[in-house]
């Protein structure tokens, strides 16, 4: 990739334990900062609803956290697609050793889904994109993002059984919630009530306008998006993450196709509730067109622009242009690649085997094992079928949960972590800075500089007199 990229993922809970699910997240996320076992907790508060305590960051690099009452976990930057999927299921790995460890695989079930059947929650999948600071924003650019964004939803959703008891909103018109005995492609997509917007839960957009780079503002931003689905599918996420990355490449390149939807937010919902197709959209310019042969010339002008840049561009090009084609001719061969029509493919041998409609209870329940993160469990992890080239051996997912990537600045803070870890002093830990007690902070703007020659030598013997705790970003006295 031509960026820096990473995901947060909040997990489901499904628990039996009588305290609860607040409980067990606890208890869960208590085993893996105890002793330091896999990171360093937070020991001050970071914002009104994340007090010491409450998750800290992790030595390969990511974080976990408690967020608003779901487990959540941040993978650390990554430069690679593979890097990405890596450190993704090391969190997987890593709540599945606590369950283990605590002998409470019969209590405690985390899933990675974005639904709550029962209660009418929603939970995310949030994707963070470095962009240039001096990409141009131009209208035209910002509208071809939007569309690219929703359109891409054909190949990285998760597919749900049934719709929310009540829609989210669309710019103050009430949303008719999707029929009961129904299939969707989104789980996503009945909570999106905006094309942009700056709040993350309260007006759900496509995308997130805040400003927040974690970077130096001068020269980076953010994009997070909150609208995608949690892939359980290796090629799914790969998928969404890399063509997105470059979409963004030809959004900075000035390159992006002149493709303006009449109504993103419409477009998001329409196709999300038609798994048969067909998926039409309308065009601000009143025209319809294919859903498929418009990512057919994202797909084009990636190809066009940046084919022959790297053997990672060139495997992702390939894949996704045959991701197309098989949309556009028989979606049910992508089974084993795309979340949804995996799903869906699953589900009908089911129900026609049980005898049982879209709306039976029963098809609840098994869509939340189609996500369970314990691979013994998952029905959709058994029937993964990864591209040549997008394998990845169990063994490096074990090393992700306490290595860093080697290539962004995560692999400076795990160093500066380690360093702490045996100190007995306080700390202050987070993306873009580390600071300790009587010494200055260790800065960490740059999020390509995995080399920060400062690292080995910020941390100060600790002081006889008592060390005050550093102030975020900002150097000691």
């Amino acid at each position: 990739m031509n960026r820096i990229a990473g995901l947060e993922t909040e997990y489901g809970c499904l628990t039996s334990d009588f305290p609860g699910a607040a409980a067990a997240i606890t208890r869960v996320r208590d085993w893996i900062f105890k002793d330091s076992r896999f990171g360093l907790i937070d020991l001050h508060q970071r914002d009104w609803d994340e007090p010491a305590g409450n998750g800290g960051f992790l030595f390969n690099g990511g974080r976990c956290y408690i967020d608003m009452g779901h487990l959540e976990y941040c993978t650390p930057e990554c430069l690679t697609l593979l890097d990405v999927l890596r450190y993704d299921q090391a969190g997987d790995a890593i709540l599945l050793q606590a369950v283990k460890s605590l002998r409470a695989e019969r209590e405690i079930n985390f899933i990675r889904n974005n639904i709550d059947h029962y209660s009418g929650a929603t939970f995310g999948c949030h994707e963070n994109y470095l962009v240039r600071r001096a990409a141009p924003l131009t209208e035209a650019n910002v509208h071809s993002l939007l569309a690219f964004l929703t359109l891409r939803m054909l190949y990285v959703s998760a597919g749900r059984v049934g719709g929310a008891a009540l829609a989210a909103e669309a710019r103050g018109e009430a949303a008719p919630a999707a029929p009961e005995g129904a299939f969707q492609i989104s789980q996503r997509a009945d909570f999106i009530n905006n094309d942009l917007f700056e709040w993350v839960q309260f007006n759900r957009a496509i995308i997130n306008t805040r400003d927040e780079p974690l970077a130096d503002a001068r020269k980076y931003r953010r994009l997070h998006l909150l609208h995608g689905d949690t892939n359980v599918l290796p090629a799914s996420l790969l998928l969404k993450v890399g063509t997105t990355s470059l979409a963004l490449d030809l959004l900075e390149m000035n390159c992006l196709p002149k493709t303006v939807l009449a109504d993103a937010v419409a477009a998001f919902r329409g196709l999300s509730r038609q798994p048969d197709g067909p998926w039409i959209v309308q065009l601000a310019d009143g025209r319809r067109a294919d859903a498929v042969n418009l990512l057919f010339d994202y797909q084009q002008a990636a190809k066009a622009e940046l084919q022959g840049r790297d053997a990672e561009t060139d495997l992702l090009l390939s894949v996704w242009s045959q991701t197309l084609d098989a949309l556009a001719s028989d979606p049910e061969t992508l089974a084993g690649k795309v979340d949804w029509i995996t799903k869906r493919w699953l589900f009908r041998q089911f129900r026609e085997q049980e005898k049982i409609p879209w709306s039976h209870p029963w098809l609840k329940s098994q869509d939340l094992e189609f996500h369970h993160i314990d691979p013994a469990r998952g029905l959709g992890a058994a029937l993964a079928q990864n591209p040549p080239g997008w394998e990845l051996p169990r063994k490096e997912v074990t090393q992700a949960a306490f290595l860093a990537p080697a290539n962004t600045r995560a692999a400076v803070r795990s160093r500066a972590m380690r360093l702490l870890k045996d100190e007995k002093r306080g700390y202050y830990i987070d993306w873009e800075s580390v600071g300790a007690d009587g010494g200055n902070a260790l800065q960490m703007l740059n999020p390509f500089d995995a080399g920060c020659p400062d690292t080995e030598n910020w941390l100060p013997a600790p002081a006889d007199s008592a060390a005050r705790n550093p102030r975020r970003g900002q150097p000691q006295p």
